[in-house]
């Protein structure tokens, strides 16, 4: 017999990868040999079982579907991929908790918890909010407050309250009135102090840490001879946030993170009088947190930007009539109506009527594609010119779009987290420095009889050398310098990873659609016959088009603009659905549409053009009168006017372009061709990122893969690439996911990029070699006494001040830039 179990029916497993990958293993390992594997919709064996083999599986079920449930914490403050590290690090310490899955996406926190750990809930959301991500759990959807009250207040009932097909049972309430009354009042509190600020709280570091540095200026400025020691003070006050999280941290097993190094440069350099330099390195550090969590901000709300592109209503047919109803409550089959203007409400197949759809969203084609009765539709479709009746084959969740949300959901997760050397190079440099100081101190004086305040003086020295106020603005100095540069000249970078990473590129994909190409059809020839010139033909189509908004006819009309052509009046007007436009001009009747579906059959050299357009990638129209072919014209999506002197100069910096496409075959040949670049075309979202994985794999390339991309199908893809690069015309959705975004819709600026990244590369390895460098030597100088503790002092001042103006350098790259 075969076996199979559905995710649906282990409600307490849910959607966690960790806790389904653990359970299969659990099984795998009860029946050896069976071939268990797991999928998206359950569970199953390869071979056959036996009864008693069954059994076991089943037994083995039950028994892990009630040892864990699910719970879920919204949490903000996460940035990064360091700080989804550090909740990670710091719950999976916590004893009863079977898996952790954090979402910096949808800023969630799920922990998997032993039946007998429920109680240790409120313990998770104190930590979260110590470590500084302020964190409340999730209700469970549908949970009155009486139950959420029982639940709670009932300890372990409130797993064993519900049903077994209830999942992640969760509270939020503060069990006495007290504390309640309190809670009220200090969100009162906190309401009325932020009438008088005016920056939002998100901004409360920066701020702080700036009053702070004036507050001991201003005193300085007063009581001179008090300069110093307010400066002291005002330096060490504004890193308190800094130093309480990293003790925090530390406490939770992240001992040695970057806000340890910020609190040892900070005490260190107010230690050796440098306390203004302790304060700066404060405030830019808070700033450059502030400038990650608008960055991942901008991120989340990318995913935002997809899902509205799914309608809110849907008209279902049914017996009574036409329904409205939420796309969420069409099922399997439901027929629904979509009328022009209108997106589709789910996946399906055409039941009656044909239209001319856009697809764009999903695989980027620039013209709408004709579908008539038996045609796939996706959700988020428009259709644009005649009612159509959907037959749906997908219900919610299950969509083509839905997929598209996962697959940019997914690739954020699971895009290995780029963290920053400093923190890295932290976790090696600061304690050594620390245990080399105090081994300097102790060892000579009780090994060897030397005198103590000599090797103190040698120790304090070397501590001061081991301060790395110069390490750790070496990268950030550069990196703030870069994207101020690049900012100016028409480039937004989300952060100095992705700066980082675009340098090291050597192999570069490009969609073609509204990237390679400007993303909408133009007039690319024109077919006359006796009687007609192309102006004359020019205007008649472009007089009829005026009828419709169907892309093609905005490409006609456009054409005859741009010659200044004056059009005659129309009369009888009409869309011929799926077919063209019809009207009359002087009493005589005009057709412009696609020859076949104007029921014509082109024969000669007419007939010849039109299939020499169709195979070049172009779309060809005629244009009769009477009934009687008198011309045709042929459309199609052009090349930016850039593009072929910008993939020259990327090969010129050994970058290889690729073009991946959703396109039909034929029209990326033509503009891969026309490019001199190899091409990838008909591909699907989940089909790109197999495109960027074989890129990534491919033994002959070397290097990250970029992806540059303006469309919603390309998402998915600039999230799974090592980098991705959007142009600055394309949807939301695709600047949200990108790292970089080229504004002023230029390949050339893509190229810009690339060069400035390297510069910053370039840079930043000096500024490391400067910092490291420096204090080598003078670590060895002050262990043998060559040099004492002014000369510390003077290395570390002169290192930062080197690192500093080596970086100021990058404000005047690519000065030919504009």
């Amino acid at each position: 017999m075969s076996f199979v179990a559905k995710w649906e029916d282990l409600p307490a497993i849910g959607d966690c990868a960790q806790c389904r990958a653990s359970l299969i293993d659990v099984l795998s390992r009860a029946i050896p040999g069976r071939g268990i594997s797991g999928d998206g919709q359950g569970i199953s064996t390869s071979s056959p079982i036996s009864a008693d083999e069954d059994a076991t599986l089943r037994d083995i079920l039950a028994r892990q579907a009630d040892a864990k449930r699910h719970y879920h914490w919204q949490v903000s403050g996460m940035d990064c991929g360091s700080c989804v590290a550090k909740i990670e690090t710091a719950l999976g310490k916590m004893d009863g908790v079977s898996c952790v899955d954090v979402s910096m996406m949808r800023e969630t926190v799920t922990l998997g918890l032993d039946d007998d750990r429920q109680s240790d809930r409120a313990a998770v959301t104190s930590l979260l909010n110590k470590l500084g991500y302020p964190a409340r759990e999730k209700t469970a959807p549908g949970m009155t407050g009486a139950q959420r009250n029982t639940s709670c207040c009932a300890g372990d009932a409130c797993a064993q309250d519900g049903a077994p097909n209830s999942t992640s049972r969760s509270h939020s309430h503060t069990h006495d009135a007290t504390a309640k009354v309190a809670d009220v009042d200090a969100d009162a509190g906190t309401g009325i102090k932020r009438r008088f600020v005016p920056w939002s709280s998100e901004n409360d570091e920066i701020a702080f840490a700036a009053i702070c540095l004036a507050l001991g200026g201003l005193v300085g400025v007063i009581i001179p001879s008090f300069g110093s020691y307010a400066m002291s003070v005002a330096s060490v006050l504004a890193a308190v946030p800094v130093m309480k999280k990293a003790m925090r941290l530390a406490q939770s097993g992240a001992i040695f993170s970057i806000e340890l190094l910020m609190s040892v440069a900070v005490i260190g350099a107010v230690a050796i009088g440098e306390s203004l330099e302790a304060g700066m390195v404060v405030l830019l550090f808070a700033i450059g947190e502030r400038l990650e969590g608008v960055a991942a901000g901008r991120a989340r709300s990318g995913v935002k930007a997809l899902m509205k592109l799914a309608p809110e209503q849907a008209r279902r047919i049914t017996g009574d009539g036409v329904q409205t109803v939420s796309p969420t409550e069409l099922a399997l089959n439901d027929l629904v109506e979509v009328r022009p203007g209108e997106r589709v409400p789910a996946d399906g197949v055409v039941a009656s009527g044909a239209a001319d759809i856009d697809n764009s969203h999903l695989t980027g084609e620039s013209v709408p594609v004709y579908c008539k009765a038996g045609d796939d539709v996706f959700a988020g479709a428009i259709v644009t010119d005649s009612p159509v009746r959907i037959t749906v084959t997908r219900a919610a969740g299950q969509t083509m779009l839905d997929r598209v949300i996962e697959l940019v959901e997914q690739s954020e997760k699971h895009k290995a987290p780029v963290e920053r050397f400093v923190a890295k190079f932290a976790r090696i440099y600061t304690p050594i420095i620390m245990a080399l100081a105090a081994a300097t101190v102790i060892i000579p004086p009780v090994l060897f009889g030397q005198g103590w305040e000599e090797w103190i003086y040698r120790g304090l020295a070397l501590l001061l050398i081991g301060c790395p106020c110069a390490l750790v603005i070496s990268t950030p100095a550069a990196v703030t310098s870069a994207l101020a540069r690049a900012t100016r000249i028409g480039l937004l970078v989300k952060g100095g990873a992705g700066l980082e990473l675009i340098g090291a590129v050597r192999t570069m994909a490009f969609d073609k659609t509204g990237t390679l190409t400007e993303g909408r059809p133009k007039v690319a020839a024109i077919k006359t016959t006796d009687g007609y010139g192309e102006n004359g033909l020019l205007t008649i189509a472009a007089a009829l088009e005026t009828v419709t908004s169907h892309p093609l006819a905005r490409a006609v009309v456009a054409a005859a603009e741009n010659r200044n052509l004056e059009l005659p009046v129309i009369e009888d007007a009409k869309t011929i659905a799926g077919a063209g436009v019809e009207g009359k001009i002087d009493g005589v009747t005009y057709q412009v549409g696609a020859a076949n579906r104007l029921g014509i059959t082109p024969n000669g050299d007419m007939a010849g053009w039109l299939t020499a357009q169709e195979e070049d990638g172009s779309t060809a129209v005629v244009i009769l009168k009477n009934g009687q072919i008198i011309g045709a014209l042929a459309l199609r999506d052009v090349a930016r006017a850039d593009a072929k002197a910008a993939l020259a100069e990327l090969n010129r910096l050994n970058i290889t372009p690729v073009m991946l496409t959703g396109d039909a075959t034929r029209v990326a040949k033509r503009m891969a061709a026309d490019l001199g670049m190899d091409y990838r075309a008909e591909l699907m979202p989940e089909d790109k990122l197999d495109a960027l994985t074989a890129l990534r794999d491919d033994p002959k390339r070397s290097g990250p893969v970029a992806m540059v991309g303006d469309g919603i199908n390309d998402a998915p893809a600039l999230k799974a690439a090592d980098v991705g690069i959007a142009i600055g015309g394309g949807t939301d959705i695709a600047l949200e996911a990108a790292d970089a975004v080229a504004v002023k819709e230029r390949l050339g600026d893509v190229v810009n990029l690339v060069k400035l990244s390297r510069a910053a590369r370039r840079v930043i390895r000096e500024n490391i070699t400067i910092a490291l460098g420096l204090k080598a030597v003078f670590l060895v100088t002050s262990i043998t006494g060559l040099t004492g503790l002014w000369l510390a002092v003077l290395a570390d001042t002169g290192a930062t001040v080197l690192v500093t103006i080596n970086s100021l350098r990058l404000l005047i790259a690519l000065r030919t830039a504009r």
